[in-house]
């Protein structure tokens, strides 16, 4: 199976705010711009913080991170704390949300060597909790889960102690094929975001699927039960009350272990505007409601996100604090002095992948937005 992009491949013009936005299906309409409360205040790096630490590493051994790349508000306050959220697979990502600021373009080749710099990364730095996500990769026939198995075997050989959380792309099209890749070396932890009601997502996730994402979360709880799921959305993009509760209530009900809730702050001009700005009580109230339906971690503020804090949200949730958990104890033992993760056994038969339109290369143009 061919899961890179052409040989010589190389990646494509980097696009970003109103760039990447132009070819959208639906029109963003500027808006007057709504005063930022008092509430949403971000805290910067004090000089005596890993935050330079953190960058130096980083760009000596090549590696990106979604805190950068995404314009996160608490890049400051994680980085300063010796947390960061790896991105893999490239900066550039296949489809052009209008919510986000990631770049959109024809990503590279994958890199076969970023797994192991990214291991010896994260074991130098001492992470007991590490987050690895990506761009979506429409181009790669697996969506790019064997690259994320083959991060987590690594990682797991060179920092045995540290947790590792997944965030990642909904996989359109190679869902079966993405769990089967994943069976090499589940993570402690998986993330796929919801991100908004279902009826906003013609305009904020173009080309995705609210009923695909739920039903990505419910498939890996059910071909790995030691998972831990989480999702989350964001608020202030015209949502109402009521259908975030609506939302909540699906999630549990395709089993979902963890939640947040944030606000949504618009990149710039050109990204889809600010609706209304959620007041700290609101989100108390939907942490109390969600709780309250079974989850067993709810992170929701204004400047939550999915990462922020992600190794307490996964103490909360029931993780122990030495890397381990049930579908850590699940996996066969390493089988040799490498350290090379053996499959998990899993029940019932792979399912069998069919390759979805435009196979293994994705051309601009193909309407993935």
């Amino acid at each position: 199976m061919n899961n890179t992009t052409p040989a010589g491949a190389t990646g494509g013009q980097r696009q970003k705010g109103a760039a990447k936005t132009a070819r959208l299906p639906i029109k963003i309409v500027p808006a007057e711009r709504l005063a930022k409360p008092a509430w949403i205040r971000v805290r910067a790096a004090s000089p005596s913080t890993r935050f330079r630490e953190i960058e130096t590493i980083l760009r000596a051994n090549g590696l990106v991170t979604v805190c950068e790349e995404a314009s996160c508000p608490n890049i400051g306050e994680c980085f300063g704390n010796g947390g960061a959220t790896f991105m893999i697979m490239g900066s550039l990502c296949t489809r052009r949300c209008p919510f986000c600021d990631v770049a959109h373009g024809r990503p590279d080749a994958l890199d076969p060597a970023e797994p192991g710099r990214l291991a010896t990364t994260i074991a130098a730095l001492g992470l007991r909790h590490v987050v690895i996500t990506s761009v979506n990769r429409d181009d790669l026939r697996d969506g790019g889960a064997a690259h994320f198995a083959e991060c987590i075997g690594q990682v797991r050989a060179r920092a045995p102690h540290t947790r590792v959380e997944i965030l990642v792309p909904d996989f359109r099209g190679r869902l079966g094929h993405a769990l089967d890749a994943l069976a090499a070396a589940p993570p402690d932890v998986l993330n796929h975001n919801i991100e908004t009601v279902p009826r906003l997502y013609p305009a904020v996730r173009p080309g995705a699927s609210y009923g695909h994402s739920l039903a990505l979360l419910r498939r890996c709880k059910t071909r790995y039960p030691g998972l831990r799921t989480k999702s989350g959305i964001m608020l202030g993009l015209g949502e109402t009350d009521d259908e975030v509760l609506a939302v909540l209530h699906d999630l549990r009900d395709h089993h979902v272990d963890m939640l947040t809730i944030g606000q949504y702050l618009a990149p710039s001009g050109s990204h889809l505007p600010v609706q209304r700005y959620v007041e700290p009580a609101t989100f108390d109230a939907f942490r109390t409601r969600a709780l309250a339906m079974g989850f067993l971690h709810v992170a929701a503020g204004p400047l939550v996100r999915s990462s922020y804090h992600a190794d307490q949200q996964a103490l909360g949730a029931g993780l122990d604090d030495g890397g381990g958990g049930e579908i850590r104890r699940r996996q066969r033992t390493p089988a040799g002095a490498d350290g090379t993760m053996m499959p998990m056994a899993v029940e019932g038969e792979p399912q069998p992948f069919r390759a979805p339109p435009n196979p293994g290369v994705w051309e601009e143009g193909d309407e993935i937005y």
